[in-house]
């Protein structure tokens, strides 16, 4: 569905991502580890547009996407949720979710879908933005992204900030997603979580890719978790 081949990125003069390899499958999630800095973010933003990859690539179902606008991207399938949710403070929940429908595209995820998979927002539907707790904030900029009806969504740390319970509640809507068939590339600190819903794992270390693999060969390899992974 989506692949990063060799990507080097940068913020001006400075060299953030070297050489960076990875891929995105339909009805996986895929997790991007490592410790604050590391270049994950970077790595979600150059995947979505926002950054240019000076060398390498990034495909989408067979398209060479690097350097596209962001809002091209997302038309073209990709849904991203950033770390920031940027839900806005004066719509209502519905109003947030309807303003991102695409008009015309006759996909799975509608409004009826979006309040079955999330019937916390159906209970606050009428609320406003800044009448909602972090964790449905959250839950309103997942449900937003979904409203483009994506193939592939991109989530940058989503249970930052939130108490336990709300981040089960999010772990178990990622697994809906996998199992409705969308690829799933997500930015975890919660190592916990991320073993738990993460089909292959990528840990990042200054940039770079030093581990790929599955949450058991994660879990076991004390070299990585020791050296990137743990506080």
């Amino acid at each position: 569905m989506l692949q990063v081949e060799n990507i080097h990125t940068y913020y001006g003069d400075s060299h953030i991502l070297h050489s960076v390899s990875l891929e995105v499958k339909a009805g996986q999630v895929t997790s991007l580890l490592g410790r604050n800095g590391a270049g994950k973010t970077t790595t979600l933003l150059t995947m979505m547009g926002y950054l240019a990859p000076r060398q390498g690539s990034v495909t989408y179902r067979g398209q060479d996407i690097s350097g596209k606008p962001a809002h091209r991207i997302s038309r073209m399938g990709l849904g991203f949720v950033p770390q920031e949710r940027g839900v806005f403070p004066s719509l209502t929940v519905e109003e947030n979710l309807t303003v991102a429908a695409r008009a015309g595209r006759d996909g799975r995820w509608t409004l009826p879908r979006i309040y079955e998979l999330f019937p916390r927002l159906k209970e606050r539907c009428a609320n406003l933005g800044f009448q909602l707790s972090g964790g449905e904030q959250q839950m309103v900029s997942i449900a937003r992204a979904l409203m483009l009806n994506p193939d592939v969504i991109l989530l940058d740390e989503p249970s930052e900030g939130l108490a336990p319970l709300i981040v089960q509640e999010i772990i178990e809507i990622v697994k809906r997603l996998r199992n409705e068939g969308l690829g799933v590339l997500l930015i975890e600190q919660n190592l916990g979580a991320a073993l738990e819903l993460g089909d292959v794992h990528y840990v990042l270390s200054k940039g770079q890719v030093c581990f790929v693999g599955d949450s058991e060969t994660l879990r076991n390899d004390e070299s990585v978790l020791s050296a990137h992974l743990s506080v």
